[in-house]
């Protein structure tokens, strides 16, 4: 049973790392109106894309379901897909971006995830005048932006990219179990589980795999 001491130091740190609107407050104040936070999932898997999302809030939006908003490492599917809608319905842009695993192994995860980044930026549904990214930069832009260290866990319109990313590449994952139902990617989505390194093992990589990853690469020598 926890002391009091701990419980209180586990509600500081809930309320430490709820994501709020100070930065999207802050650049407002500067003058910047559309302001996109960016974010990506699957840069850890062995099969499947890596996904990026960038989602365009409304200023002065007010809505009870934001308070429920985290980064999406931090939510159970089932509230991702009951916010997933609501994120979509509310933004005033979102564009998703992905890239295949035979990028991935042509020019590195790295590499990689900032061009499914860029992708969510360039597909977005409404000009935007800043970005905000979770970790990364993207040199490649030219546009104003800010990299945030755990910017998913601290900028609402980060967190809200991340749960966009994460739905989105769940679903997609789901689909391609029905291609390549040996690994059990709808269950896993694709991560180094014991399911999946056991079937990789058995079954040798498919098309979806990312080839330079070891895990993979030792199942093709």
């Amino acid at each position: 049973m926890k002391s009091w001491a701990e419980e209180s130091l586990i509600e500081q740190y809930k309320i430490a790392t709820k994501p709020s609107f100070a930065e999207e407050r802050r650049l407002a104040e500067q003058g910047y109106r559309f302001i996109a936070g960016i974010d990506e999932v699957g840069r850890g898997p062995l099969a499947g894309p890596v996904v990026a999302a960038a989602v365009i809030l409304p200023p002065k939006i007010d809505a009870r379901w934001l308070a429920l908003v985290r980064d999406s490492k931090q939510l159970t599917a089932k509230r991702r897909e009951y916010l997933f809608p609501l994120i979509s319905e509310a933004a005033i842009g979102i564009g998703v971006g992905l890239v295949q695993p035979e990028v991935i192994d042509a020019h590195g995860i790295v590499k990689a995830t900032r061009l499914a980044m860029c992708s969510a930026v360039e597909l977005l549904s409404h000009p935007l005048d800043f970005l905000l990214i979770d970790h990364l930069k993207l040199p490649e832009l030219d546009v104003p932006q800010k990299s945030i260290t755990k910017g998913d866990s601290l900028c609402i319109s980060i967190a809200c990219a991340s749960i966009v990313a994460k739905v989105t590449r769940d679903r997609i994952m789901v689909a391609l179990d029905e291609v390549h139902p040996n690994y059990g990617f709808a269950r896993h989505k694709g991560y180094a589980t014991r399911e999946h390194l056991s079937n990789l093992r058995r079954w040798g990589a498919c098309p979806i795999h990312r080839r330079c990853f070891a895990p993979v690469m030792e199942r093709i020598r």
